[in-house]
């Protein structure tokens, strides 16, 4: 409504009327309360209303007063005449300020001042407002325009307070002798010097928004500072505000706060050091256990490496989960998606990958985006269980943080990820979930009052998701080779693949695996549904062995099920179609797999070597999982050979395939 009241101010002083007239017209608005309400009013017909006008106001302000009254813009005729005083005084070199004072300033110190603001806004003449603060202690402070004129006792007294506070985060308990040692330092740094500082006036602030006037000059992304010491980044730009999401507390602040340029993008601290520490969505940590002492610091949002920077997808990052490692590879440097319903295995599937990265040298990095703090403590302590939490981070946005943490919290695990990229290292990164990120950005975008779309989306929620997604790739030797691996998940209702998010992520990312409900409940877990999954990076990033070992594997599974579905009616079938239903069980039952116990190379191609080789058929199912894992026992303990021969060369020779098949009709006859 602001941007519409300036448009009016602006044609109110473009009709030339009498600043008199002008003046006269707003004051006898101001002190007839009856007359404004009335002109306001849509009960009121607009003939009345211009009857009114007609006998109330001068000849030169009519017209445009017909024109307030035709548009119903009377409501806000104080931001219409705020808008042309400013119009006006830019025009005729008016320079407007305001002093603050705790001390009246005297005619000669009020002089003074009126000619700095002339000289260094080259003004003609200068209007001044007086107002007086007490809290301010000694000296003052001067508004012109978007700028701000520091000097006075108060802000050095808050960077005591910033001081003391800092420290007190970064130390448990903090001694005596700490706050002296702080104070002595902010005395010797008292500022008597006059600081310049760009700064708004909050007009709005409520639900984690912030509009502030002014701040012609920041930039998007930009973090601002408030009063009280809290932050928010800069996320609208538009003709004489911003709209700013809060990262903090709106506690103290209301109408008329002030925010300060900090001339600084959102950033979060990166290093070793945050390793096996769970932290939130601006890097700080939250799980008790001290400061995170990192002295590099990136910035949330980069841009993405482009094509030149990158190689091809073809090493493989080995999940552990069998059905997943052998019918749809991830590479490292690839983004493959977790779509599945609620409770569908999702997140169990995410962290058997992270499990499976032990002793890999890749750094694992889960953010938890709209989770409960319950389910992030949950997964933290299966992480710190099995000993993966030194080579991981958990950044959490949980459900109860404010809806900016959420949509801030997985580009800042990308950043935190980018670092051990540039350094040449492997990296994974585990969004979940992206649909309630997308869910964090509509709310934030209603808020700041941004046309919906469908579903309510705004129209760049593609956006929101592929400059996300994009960070991830391989990068070539050049640039030190190092990879971002993503695992983004999404949850579908009913098992909707076609919904809004959905299709969008799926057409960002390089391949899906779809967890079905109907199977989860039937016990088979994980519940990969083998139509519907795909990775679009296939056999190149699987290992020799594995590509050799998997070969049929998907062939065999898909004419199982179009097999089973087609006899489920008969009674009578033949022998052929018997060992197919028979062998095809068997297949299905080598595919479960129980929580948090990834499968190393070497048990996945001797269980997959025997299994397509039909060496399980004349087992009972449930007797089949038990015998693979006694015989991989056997293998390791008589073996091992065999087991560092897979590991080491991931090569699957025809002599190592009948080698590991004598050794399971050796077992079987023992």
């Amino acid at each position: 409504m602001k941007e519409k009241s300036a448009i009016y101010g602006k044609m109110l002083f473009e009709q030339a009327a009498e600043e008199t007239d002008v003046v006269g017209s707003y004051k006898l608005l101001q002190d007839n309360t009856d007359l404004l309400d009335c002109l306001s009013s849509p009960a009121v017909k607009l003939s009345e209303k211009d009857e009114v006008i007609d006998k109330l106001f001068p000849a030169t302000m009519r017209e445009f007063l017909k024109l307030l009254a035709k548009e119903d813009m009377f409501s806000n005729i104080h931001e219409v005449y705020e808008a042309y005083d400013k119009e006006f005084k830019r025009n005729n070199n008016i320079a407007d300020a305001e002093l603050t004072y705790a001390i009246l300033p005297s005619e000669e110190e009020i002089r003074k001042v009126k000619e700095f603001v002339a000289a260094e806004y080259n003004a003609d003449e200068v209007v001044l407002e007086l107002k007086e603060n007490k809290n301010l202690i000694g000296g003052n402070i001067l508004q012109v325009g978007d700028k701000v004129y520091i000097k006075n006792i108060q802000s050095n007294f808050e960077k005591m307070r910033q001081g003391l506070k800092e420290a007190l985060k970064k130390e448990k308990a903090i001694t005596a002798e700490e706050v002296v040692s702080v104070l002595k330092e902010c005395v010797e740094n008292f500022d008597t010097k006059m600081q310049v500082e760009e700064s708004g006036i909050v007009t709005y602030i409520g639900d984690g928004i912030a509009t502030v006037f002014g701040l012609n000059n920041a930039m998007y992304g930009e973090i601002v500072t408030f009063e009280n010491g809290e932050k928010a980044m800069v996320q609208d730009l538009r003709t004489n505000e911003v709209g700013c999401i809060l990262l903090g507390s709106d506690k103290d602040l209301g109408q008329g706060s002030r925010a300060f340029r900090t001339k600084e993008r959102a950033s979060v601290p990166v290093g070793d050091a945050m390793l096996g520490r769970v932290v939130n969505a601006l890097g700080e940590p939250i799980d008790g256990e001290g400061p995170i002492e990192s002295s590099e610091y990136r910035t949330i949002e980069n841009e993405a490496p482009g094509i030149i920077e990158r190689q091809t997808v073809n090493v493989p990052m080995a999940t552990g989960i069998l059905s997943i490692d052998a019918m749809f590879p991830i590479g490292r440097g690839q983004r493959e998606l977790i779509i599945g319903d609620r409770q569908t295995g999702k997140t169990s599937l995410a962290i058997d990958t992270i499990l499976n990265q032990k002793g890999n040298d890749v750094v694992c990095i889960y953010v938890a985006i709209g989770q409960k703090a319950s389910t992030v403590a949950k997964v933290t302590g299966i992480l710190k269980k099995y000993g993966a939490m030194e080579y991981s981070i958990v950044v959490a946005a949980t459900a109860d943080n404010l809806a900016s943490l959420q949509y801030l919290a997985p580009y800042a695990g990308t950043s935190m990820a980018e670092y051990f990229m540039e350094k040449g290292k492997d990296v994974l990164v585990v969004y979940d979930d992206l649909s309630k990120h997308a869910v964090a950005y509509r709310a934030l975008s209603l808020l700041l009052e941004r046309s919906p779309g469908r579903e309510a989306y705004p129209g760049d929620v593609f956006y929101l998701h592929s400059r996300l997604l994009e960070r991830s790739c391989r990068l070539d030797e050049a640039h030190g080779g190092g990879s971002i691996t993503s695992l983004p998940i999404i949850e579908t209702l009913a098992g909707d693949v076609a919904a809004y998010i959905p299709t969008n992520v799926i057409s960002i990312t390089d391949g899906q695996i779809f967890l079905e409900s109907n199977l989860f409940f039937s016990g088979f877990r994980p519940a990969v549904n083998v139509g519907l999954s795909v990775s679009r990076v296939g056999g190149a990033a699987q290992t020799k062995a594995m590509k050799k070992a998997a070969g049929s594997l998907r062939i065999d599974l898909a004419q199982f099920r179009e097999m089973e579905i087609f006899t489920q009616f008969s009674s009578d079938l033949d022998e052929t179609t018997k060992d197919q239903l028979k062998y095809g069980r068997s297949l299905m039952e080598l595919l479960k797999q129980p929580l948090y116990h990834p499968k190393s190379l070497s048990e996945q191609i001797i269980t997959l070597c025997i299994a397509s080789n039909k060496m399980l058929v004349d087992l009972e199912v449930n007797e089949q999982n038990m015998f693979v894992k006694n015989l991989i026992e056997y293998i390791n303990e008589k073996h091992s050979e065999v087991i560092t021969e897979i590991e080491t060369k991931k090569v699957l020779s025809d002599e190592l395939v009948q080698k590991i098949l004598g050794i399971t009709m050796e077992y079987k006859s023992r």
